[in-house]
């Protein structure tokens, strides 16, 4: 089951809730058919829930949303970027750990 602290973005709202927001935000893309994306779902929905309040974390995906990702050149599946004051702050490409996606956040 996702975590209640994970936003559900697309390319309508994606600037105002990544790019407009004074905190920092790890952006999961992914998409549904893809495996690797759904082994990591429960690493984003843990940091999600230990970070709620401090780290806003969204999930987008990138077959109902391709203009987002095309914009910032995701090819490969599951990409987790991170991003401070609007810019991308650090990226991840491929099934990682919690571990790793915490230090794009700088923790």
């Amino acid at each position: 089951m996702a975590s209640k602290n994970v936003v559900e973005v697309n390319d309508l709202n994606f600037d105002k809730e990544v790019l407009q927001t004074d905190t920092p935000v790890l952006v999961d893309f992914s998409a549904s058919w893809c495996g690797p994306c759904k082994r990591l779902a429960p690493v984003v929905d843990e940091i999600a829930d230990e970070t709620a309040g401090q780290v806003k974390v969204v999930k987008l995906d990138v077959d109902e949303s391709p203009a987002a990702a095309q914009r910032f050149a995701i090819r490969s599946l599951p990409t987790v970027m991170a991003f401070r004051n609007g810019e991308p702050a650090g990226t991840h490409v491929g099934l990682t750990n919690k571990k790793t996606l915490l230090a794009l956040l700088g923790r």
